[in-house]
């Protein structure tokens, strides 16, 4: 429930605001939760209470929400959908719920806003604008991020991809992301481009030429391949993680990025079926996706094998890949 006066969230039933002292309606208890909009309310009632929705994780302003049983569903798609729902595959979205503060978010990743939130486009100029087309397409993000700000909700749009909130100020100097997993940060949060410093990373790490850094103190969520059950988190303290494929999706821009052979040798590394591997050097820290596409079971050697999409893809698959061709 929040206070149709101050718009703070307040817990259980008091008949007074325990910020400013406003007398609470019995209607806002009741009904759900309030907002205020200039001289009124707007109340959303089937949405915290709805029992098909599940609070997955919560950082900042932002929630996850997931809905557990796909309910609009037709004769013709509901074994679809049972399926579906047993193996895991459900809507999420993202619920920011504003008090003062804004937001920046993915192009066209709104679905709707309630109470006093304007937006506004974060491009300030024609130079700003070419500026953040370069970006974008370089890290595979919307090229302008609108920003949210006031008090009230904002409610993301629904995706099957898994969500993850990232607090940026414990990555240290920032994190740097896999390209397409921004969805929405504090609008404090800094975005620069971490490029490649290496010409073995951009030949065979498979990670892109560039990618999207974030940087500073908030919040920022993730759109991931995978849940974060399945995440394995690598801490460093001036050592050294090596992994065979682009695996990753998230790391400290404190690390040093490079390709290397798995063995000391050529002959060694080809050998061993290993060829090439990502290796991060320093300390920071590292989100590796194991069970990412990437990596798959031959049923013939009963071995793993390597794809296409991996640390050895080139040159040219880097280049398309940062460019999002």
């Amino acid at each position: 429930m929040f206070c149709s006066k101050c718009g703070k969230e307040i817990s259980g039933s008091p008949k007074f605001c325990p910020f400013c002292g406003a007398s609470l309606s019995a209607d806002a208890k009741s009904t759900g939760s309030s907002v205020p909009v200039s001289n009124g309310t707007v109340t959303i009632s089937n949405l915290f209470e709805n029992k098909n929705i599940e609070k997955k994780e919560s950082g900042g302003c932002f929630t996850i929400l997931e809905h557990q049983n796909d309910l609009s569903v037709t004769p013709s798609s509901s074994l679809t959908s049972y399926f579906m729902q047993q193996m895991n595959v459900k809507k999420r979205q993202v619920l920011c719920q504003l008090e003062g503060n804004s937001i920046k978010i993915q192009a066209g990743a709104m679905q709707w806003m309630s109470g006093n939130v304007q937006m506004e486009s974060d491009v300030k100029s024609v130079g700003s604008f070419l500026g953040k087309v370069v970006k974008g397409a370089v890290t595979g993000e919307s090229a302008v991020k609108p920003l949210y700000s006031g008090t009230g909700n904002v409610m993301l749009e629904p995706t099957y991809r898994y969500l993850l909130i990232e607090n940026v100020a414990e990555w240290g100097s920032g994190i740097v992301l896999d390209d397409g997993l921004f969805l929405a940060c504090d609008a404090g949060i800094q975005e620069s481009i971490s490029k490649r410093t290496n010409i073995s990373s951009a030949l065979l790490g498979g990670e892109g030429l560039f990618n999207l850094c974030l940087s500073g103190n908030g919040y920022c969520v993730l759109e991931s391949p995978v849940p974060r059950e399945e995440l394995i988190e690598f801490n460093l303290d001036n050592s050294v993680v090596k992994i065979d494929g682009n695996m990753a999706i998230a790391w400290s821009s404190s690390l040093n990025f490079t390709v290397e052979k798995a063995a000391n040798s050529l002959i060694g590394s080809g050998l061993s079926g290993e060829g090439f591997v990502n290796v991060y050097r320093g300390t920071g820290k590292i989100l590796m996706a194991p069970t990412i596409t990437g990596t798959v079971h031959d049923s013939v050697s009963a071995g793993p094998t390597q794809t296409e999409a991996n640390s050895s893809q080139g040159l040219v698959s880097s280049i398309a890949s940062s460019l999002n061709l």
